[in-house]
């Protein structure tokens, strides 16, 4: 098969013949409010200079990276709920997994980055501008955004060379580690295998790291009022981002490795897709509430634009 000019078929839509239209309505409410709730976090950091802050800075990327996943899921979803022929050329199968997957590696990274900020500002309080410093950020943020995108370009490079023996991939949307199971000859496949799971482990690390921060964070805060005050106010949010992005990516992972083919097609594309509706539209949402600064800005702009 040639892999360069074929066109993949995507079955994960098989079953919901009846229900497209509706389908389509919720699928666009839920992406319009994605980036409404994300562009409005977006631009309330930009344009007030006081939010200019590593954590708000760390928030609104964040958020800008919320959106660059996002686009490479709905559009091209939206457009399979309206056609009758469910395709993707192999290029822009590559594309999607490279975009949808370096946004869910970048999303870990900067959370753990966020932790570490997190870190600095409770438990080294006067040396935290010294340490995270502008240059120091600038390297952090680029760290957060470069490094995944590289790790998962590698996977993605290896499995363009793989030559295919099938057109079918039983998803919504394309994933690296399904088109690798459609190679001709498994045996071409082990360095594929090799440096996913380093690109697994790297990331098992990340969480690693993030839980270590919160516990340290936990312990030092329970014997001070004002610390625990600021856990509550400004960690809070980044946990529980935490705790949706691991439930939603890891439900996804295990069914993949684990799961039952006789669950019904619906449940499986919900399985699918959870990571990819739930952390981007309610992490702009918790943050937009519970941090203080951020809701009293949106607030007020909003307040200014209907009077």
């Amino acid at each position: 098969m040639d892999n360069v000019s074929s066109m993949l078929f995507l079955s994960g839509l098989s079953e919901t013949r009846n229900y497209r239209l509706i389908i389509f309505f919720l699928t666009l409410l839920c992406y319009c409010m994605i980036l409404v709730v994300n562009s409005i976090v977006i631009v309330t950091i930009i344009i007030d200079k006081t939010l200019h802050e590593p954590m708000y800075i760390l928030l609104c990327t964040f958020c800008i990276n919320g959106l660059y996943g996002s686009s490479g899921f709905y559009p091209k979803f939206l457009w399979d709920l309206l056609s009758p022929v469910h395709v993707i050329s192999y290029s822009g199968c590559l594309i999607q997994a490279l975009v949808i997957y370096s946004s869910a590696s970048s999303d870990l990274s900067i959370l753990a980055v966020m932790a570490y900020d997190r870190y600095l500002a409770i438990c080294r309080p006067l040396q935290y501008h010294s340490l995270m410093s502008k240059q120091r950020l600038v390297k952090l943020v680029c760290f957060s955004v470069i490094t995944p995108f590289c790790i998962i370009s590698t996977n993605i490079f290896l499995t363009s060379r793989l030559k295919l023996c099938s057109h079918h991939i039983a998803r919504l949307f394309c994933m690296n580690w399904i088109i690798v199971a459609l190679a001709c000859y498994p045996a071409e496949t082990t360095l594929n295998n090799i440096v996913a799971y380093a690109s697994i482990i790297i990331y098992v690390l990340h969480g690693v790291f993030i839980v270590w921060s919160y516990m340290y964070l936990i312990k030092t805060c329970v014997n001070s009022a004002e610390n625990r005050a600021k856990f509550m106010q400004t960690c809070v949010p980044h946990i529980t981002s935490l705790i949706t992005f691991i439930v939603t990516i890891l439900s996804d992972m295990m069914y993949i490795r684990y799961g039952s083919k006789d669950l019904p097609q619906s449940v499986q594309n919900y399985i699918a897709i959870e990571f990819l509706v739930i952390p981007p539209l309610m992490n702009p949402l918790i943050y937009g509430f519970k941090l203080k600064k951020i809701r009293q800005r949106v607030l007020c702009f909003l307040n200014i634009k209907i009077k």
